[in-house]
């Protein structure tokens, strides 16, 4: 009996592919022509944030800072009370500049100002960079040989493929869209792949489920399985995605403009993750698994 389900995700697999590769190719072209936009953490320099201990605004904390003769790259204000200032350089500061800084800002508001200072200078910033590659690699080399186990080498490859591409569609994103990348950018980026993963996982194992039943003998058999296999599981990721993504979405609004960057980039994982476990690593393995089949009977399903 065929399943009856509402939407041929197989046959329509090409878009889906597509749409990947063409965002894709967007960021390769602005990750060449204008790199990422690098925060402090990977960059030299210098960050303060300053509680004021009442309600300020950014063009009030512009003033203090030139009057004192700085200008910083970013400014920001935020808090729960719009009482804290947040200021970036891309140069690194002393502790004469600190304590300036700070005399500026007591000037105004008082001595209930306090004053946390972050400086990055250019060997911890390239140290940073290349653990934060190795961080990300060492998971996806951990997630490919558990799902190679747990399953089988084809499961692997479809999966390594969908947690590289939404990590790169978050990369290419924030290159899109200048926004910065700092530590807990890649915090997201990990938090990604581990969500991406699970959900793929889900929907591998109800494939594997289905395949101890199936009698495949042409590719349109295996693409019934396939699309059978995203649908029992479609309201599981449905679910899942929107219940994080309230989170996530909850964080961006009301969250701290410290974490607002992570929240962002956790709204295009979730979304280029649920896309990715549904329309490409099941359509990837499905291709893979159909060169073991050894049936010329019928030719794999196209778009209409």
């Amino acid at each position: 009996m065929r399943y009856n389900f509402k939407f041929d995700i197989v046959r329509h697999r090409r878009k889906f592919f597509a749409v990947s590769i063409a965002i894709t190719l967007i960021g390769i072209v602005m990750l060449a022509i204008f790199n990422l936009n690098y925060g402090v953490d990977f960059r030299a320099g210098t960050n303060f944030d300053i509680t004021v201990g009442q309600a300020t605004d950014q063009a009030k904390a512009a003033d203090i800072f030139k009057n004192a003769g700085y200008d910083p790259s970013t400014l920001t204000v935020g808090g729960t009370n719009n009482d804290r200032v947040t200021a970036r350089f891309d140069k690194v500061l002393g502790q004469a500049d600190e304590t300036k800084v700070q005399a500026a800002f007591k000037a105004v508001y008082g001595d209930k100002v306090s004053m946390e200072v972050n400086t990055v200078d250019t060997e911890i910033a390239r140290d940073l960079a290349v653990k934060a590659i190795y961080a990300v690699l060492a998971s996806t080399i951990g997630i490919v040989i558990y799902v190679s186990i747990r399953f089988e080498w084809r499961f692997a490859i479809a999966a390594i493929i969908s947690l590289l591409h939404d990590a790169f569609i978050v990369v290419s994103l924030f290159s899109i869209f200048r926004l910065e990348v700092d530590l807990p950018f890649i915090a997201a980026i990990l938090t990604i792949i581990g969500y991406s993963i699970n959900d793929t996982i889900v929907i591998f194992d109800r494939v594997r489920e289905n395949l101890r039943f199936a009698k495949l003998k042409t590719f349109d058999d295996l693409a019934e399985l396939v699309n059978r296999s995203i649908w029992q599981t479609m309201t599981r990721s449905i679910n899942t995605v929107i219940t994080v993504l309230i989170a996530a979405l909850c964080l961006f609004i009301f969250g701290s403009p410290a974490i607002r960057l992570f929240s962002l980039a956790m709204i295009f994982g979730l979304v280029s993750g649920t896309y990715s476990s549904v329309f490409i690593a099941s359509p990837i393995w499905l291709l893979l698994k159909n060169r073991t089949l050894g049936s010329k009977a019928a030719k794999p399903a196209v778009e209409k």
